[in-house]
């Protein structure tokens, strides 16, 4: 991991991409919650570079470490059991009771059920059960134009994009090249397209990001 610098301000994080390993190093240096997803480090970082206090930056979901010592069994786990607040978690003792709820032999616990239990543990609902997880996560599963509205999955298609564009050589030619990616990914967000990095796109945007060339 390359040695990791704190920004000036706002401005120079923005510019720059960074992986969750480096935001969390950042947090760490500033003293700023270093558990939850990419999204919301990066949410930490941004409130702090904006002038806001260490000591009001709060962790997005209070209830990821309260309930860390208790974790319930396969055999505790049922239906109307709470997904927030009981212990409940994503262990091999949920994966158990999965695997007898939907008769199989090896569960695997599916994107929709995370950002269902994070947006839980985001807004503190305590009366979110298991089996609204259930069902949320599989009506969400049907509709993929939902799940692509979800922040935290534009989030993860967005890494990949600019993970994708800095490996390929051909960007180097631009100056900020945050800033041409940012161009070509609006691109491909309105458009029909796949939501991932292709060498085509800078043909395709040429003109809009011809100022950038060295």
């Amino acid at each position: 991991m390359r040695k990791i610098a704190v920004p000036a301000d706002l401005a120079e994080f923005k510019e720059k991409y960074y992986y969750k390993t480096e935001l969390v190093e950042l947090c760490r240096i500033l003293k700023l919650p270093v558990s939850g997803t990419k999204a919301e480090l990066n949410f930490y970082l941004e409130q702090y570079l904006s002038g806001i206090s260490v000591s009001k930056i709060r962790a997005s979901r209070p209830f990821v470490t309260r309930t860390r010592r208790k974790i319930l069994t396969a055999n505790q786990i049922r239906l109307d059991t709470k997904v927030i607040g009981t212990g409940f978690t994503f262990n091999n003792e949920a994966r158990k009771f999965f695997s007898s709820y939907f008769g199989v032999k090896k569960f695997s616990f599916k994107k929709e059920m995370a950002m269902i239990k994070r947006q839980a543990e985001k807004e503190n609902d305590t009366e979110l059960t298991v089996g609204d997880l259930i069902k949320r996560s599989l009506k969400l599963s049907r509709d993929k134009e939902q799940i692509a509205a979800v922040s935290e999955e534009q989030t993860y298609q967005w890494n990949n994009f600019v993970r994708d564009f800095f490996l390929d050589s051909k960007t180097t030619q631009y100056n900020d090249r945050l800033k041409v990616a940012a161009i070509l990914w609006q691109y491909v967000k309105k458009s029909k397209q796949e939501k991932k990095y292709t060498a085509i796109l800078l043909e395709n945007c040429a003109a809009e990001i011809e100022g950038y060339l060295k």
